[in-house]
């Protein structure tokens, strides 16, 4: 599905009508904000991740754990 010049024009006309003028510039911000905890979220839970990977002990090999039967 393309959208044309048009398109858009008319969904921000729609957008400008539902919210008002002077709101949506309050809009932008609240999703800017958003946007940029949700990143940071994101980052945070990696980095999590990583840190509980690090303190896990590795697995051993099983030819470590067996006894020789030489």
């Amino acid at each position: 599905m393309n959208f044309g010049p048009w398109e858009w024009i008319i969904v921000l006309g729609v957008i400008v009508l539902l919210f008002g003028a002077k709101k949506l510039p309050e809009l932008a911000r609240s999703l800017g904000r958003s946007s940029s905890e949700f990143k940071k979220g994101i980052k945070e839970g990696a980095a999590d991740a990583d840190e509980a990977g690090a303190s896990e002990p590795k697995p051993q090999d099983k030819s470590e754990n067996t006894p020789s039967s030489e």
